[in-house]
């Protein structure tokens, strides 16, 4: 397996769909900007707001997936990560990620009450390519 091809793939794309479950165990699916940082395929951070329904998905249950794909004339390409996902609150993780433009969503800037970070934490994957899938551990 080719780690350094998926991250690069992953990279490229501008749309992540997270994955929560809810209170009643079903699956909830949310497209997302891509990841503001990762390291490898093992982190992910996501920005959100700390009221909305996903990240209070989170703290009852984390576990996560998280989907990259791009379709191409000829070609479709997927990545999944199995893992899972903490709501993170602490100063240094919000200005870890924190773009000057983030103030349109979040008022009070980067200390903003309702301005958290999703980090996701893979354990598994699996990857799609022509016509093949492979599954791996991260």
């Amino acid at each position: 397996m080719d780690f350094h091809k998926i991250e690069k793939f992953i990279e490229k794309q501008n749309v992540a769909f997270i994955c929560s479950v809810d209170e009643e165990n079903f699956p909830n699916v949310k497209a997302m900007l891509k990841p503001r940082k990762h390291v490898g395929l093992k982190e992910f951070y996501f920005s959100t707001n700390t009221s909305s329904m996903r990240t209070k998905q989170y703290q009852n249950n984390p576990k996560a997936s998280i989907y990259f794909y791009h379709k191409g004339l000829i070609r479709y390409q997927g990545a999944m990560l199995k893992g899972t996902m903490e709501v993170l609150t602490d100063q240094e993780s919000k200005n870890m990620i924190w773009k000057r433009g983030d103030t349109l969503f979040y008022k009070g800037g980067v200390t903003d009450p309702d301005y958290c970070v999703l980090k996701f934490t893979a354990i598994s994957g699996r990857y799609y390519c022509d016509l093949k899938t492979e599954s791996f551990e991260v």
